[in-house]
């Protein structure tokens, strides 16, 4: 089964599959609209339509779009950290460059191909959550929580602020070659990669 967001961002988290089912057909919906319409007119009520199901359903797990959106950066999230995972595992332990490799390569993918995340992508694009879980702190601190092990250090807020620093470069600089082109600017990704690869070294070697 898919993952699904955390029950924070939910009125009622999924107990049976059933349910857990229909809430990821909502997030698909979701998804798939923001694309289509944009976040001004998405609406619960076209989530439910596209996603077959009653709008008391989505109700029963959200209280708003913008819940719903928070809901969907979160499995974002989540998804994006799989996909890291399982690059890391063919990747050579302790490589930080390839790591990082893996870290922006997975982040492009989902911004080329994810339904929904050249607005939502873990929540940058939209003001949604609560103010201090910043989306690129959520991030950093889910890398450190994954890369620490793999490239041999400690989970302290050095490395967390070392991967702050990264994210939020990283998250600007993806941002703005995708305003250059709607596949992402590869001259810009490539000043990118080598920025990153930099400033980590400096940190990491």
């Amino acid at each position: 089964m898919k993952p699904v967001p955390s029950a924070t961002s939910l009125r009622k988290a999924p107990v049976q599959r059933r349910s857990a089912e229909r809430l990821t057909r909502i997030l698909d919906a979701c998804a798939d609209l923001l694309d289509e319409v944009g976040y001004d007119e998405l609406s619960t009520r076209a989530v439910a339509v596209r996603a077959g199901v009653p709008i008391g359903s989505v109700y029963r797990f959200f209280g708003n779009k913008r819940q719903m959106a928070d809901a969907l950066a979160q499995r974002n999230l989540e998804r994006y950290s799989e996909r890291v995972t399982e690059r890391l595992k063919e990747a050579p332990k302790g490589d930080w460059r390839a790591a990082m490799d893996a870290v922006l390569d997975e982040y492009l993918a989902m911004k080329r191909t994810a339904p929904g995340f050249s607005l939502v992508d873990f929540g940058n694009q939209i003001p949604v959550g609560a103010r201090d879980a910043e989306p690129n702190h959520r991030v950093a601190d889910r890398l450190t929580d994954l890369l620490s092990a793999y490239i041999g250090r400690a989970p302290d807020e050095a490395l967390r602020r070392t991967f702050l620093v990264a994210v939020e470069t990283a998250d600007a600089l993806v941002h703005l070659s995708f305003r250059m082109s709607p596949e992402g600017d590869e001259e810009i990704i490539s000043e990118t990669r080598d920025l990153l690869r930099a400033y980590l070294a400096r940190v990491l070697d």
